[in-house]
């Protein structure tokens, strides 16, 4: 009996210790949400519990808020005025800022003004970005000590991809999360590129340039493909004047490998097309027609990422009008860059927001995209 009891004893505590403390600790894990992370390789993926934050962030927002996600306002030496920049920031107006000429130590000084306005107003992180090319990056940011070569320079992409992660480790460090580069256009020649092109040979544009957002996009910074539909055969240059492409799209098909590699953006330059059927823009620029943004970029090319315009203050912009940024947001284009008027832009954005239905639908779809990258670069918790 003795036996009996002492067998009964240990069986008792064999089974408090290994039996009910297990299923506590199996409880207290259930319960414990979640924790999802993304990073820009998730940008293009299918994960179901990524399109679901989307929409709840989406759903969280006022018409106007969300618009504004799509505004990119400047600053900078060369942009707007940091009291312009805080207020649009404070109203809620911009989704996000480039940063023109000026030190970075600065710029990051005035990132971090605006992070706390954005903290104190419980509003949307905003996304800054930056012109941090091969060749305009020591000029960009003058405090840079290290010496990039000209992006015409740049001999392989084993070294073009050296060159992007160094980039992109510097801007990372100043609070960028966006670099307008690589350029791709097929010319070293044409006025407004020069040495900010890989060169003329199709092939080793090609090749350069995947290595470079590649390396870009490995760093968690996003990279830019500029200028659709293609800048390098064109006379002129579009910061003084609309420039034009006459008959065939000869650089489009450089786009196709890119959009493959799985770059997250791509701009559209301010050129207009002529003598060409199929892809005429009748006289505006590439930045403001469907035919180029929905037609062929979106639909005929595929490309599922962040279709930004130039800068709207451009002469090849202001040209079409006051409205042209309004119209770019109308082709299709996701980021508006630098327009002359961000209050007046939200406001007539607005305005067609609440009455064409075609027209939210369309805008709704480029704000997902929007707050899609912001929750892929962290910036969305």
């Amino acid at each position: 009996m003795k036996t009996k009891l002492i067998l009964f004893s240990l069986l008792a505590t064999f089974s408090a210790c290994n039996g009910q403390p297990k299923q506590e600790k199996l409880t207290t894990q259930r319960s414990e949400p979640k924790k999802l992370s993304f990073n820009l390789s998730d940008f293009y993926s299918n994960r179901a519990e990524l399109d679901e934050k989307v929409q709840r962030v989406f759903d969280e927002l006022k018409p106007s808020e969300r618009l504004a996600q799509m505004i990119i306002t400047s600053a900078g030496e060369l942009g707007k005025p940091q009291a312009t920049v805080a207020n649009l920031v404070k109203n809620n107006k911009v989704g996000g800022v480039i940063f023109l000429k000026g030190n970075g130590s600065d710029h990051k000084k005035f990132i971090d003004s605006l992070n706390a306005i954005s903290a104190k107003q419980s509003q949307l992180p905003l996304i800054y970005s930056i012109d941090a090319e091969p060749s305009l990056i020591n000029s960009r940011l003058p405090d840079v000590k290290q010496k990039f070569p000209k992006t015409i320079d740049i001999k392989s992409p084993e070294e073009s991809a050296r060159v992007a992660t160094d980039i992109s480790n510097k801007i990372k460090n100043f609070g960028f999360h966006y670099n307008y580069a690589p350029v791709v256009d097929l010319s070293p020649n044409n006025e407004a590129i020069k040495s900010r092109s890989f060169g003329s040979d199709r092939d080793s544009v090609i090749a350069k340039a995947k290595a470079f957002i590649k390396a870009t996009q490995d760093e968690n910074v996003v990279s830019c493909a500029k200028h659709f539909p293609g800048h390098g055969f064109v006379e002129g240059d579009t910061h003084k004047k609309l420039v034009y492409i006459d008959g065939e799209l000869k650089e489009v098909d450089v786009y196709k490998p890119l959009i493959e590699e799985g770059v997250l953006s791509i701009m559209i330059a301010h050129i207009a097309v002529e003598n060409n059927e199929k892809y005429g823009t009748d006289g505006a620029p590439a930045s403001i027609s469907k035919n180029i943004v929905t037609d062929l970029l979106r639909n005929e090319l595929g490309f599922e990422g962040i279709i930004t315009t130039d800068a709207m203050n451009m002469v090849g912009a202001t040209s079409s009008g006051e409205s042209a940024p309004f119209l770019a947001a109308e082709a299709g284009c996701d980021m508006i860059l630098m327009p002359p008027n961000e209050t007046a832009l939200l406001k007539e954005m607005q305005a067609e927001y609440e009455q064409n239905k075609a027209f939210r639908s369309q805008i709704d779809e480029s704000i997902k995209r929007i707050l899609r990258l912001k929750i892929c670069l962290g910036l969305i918790e």
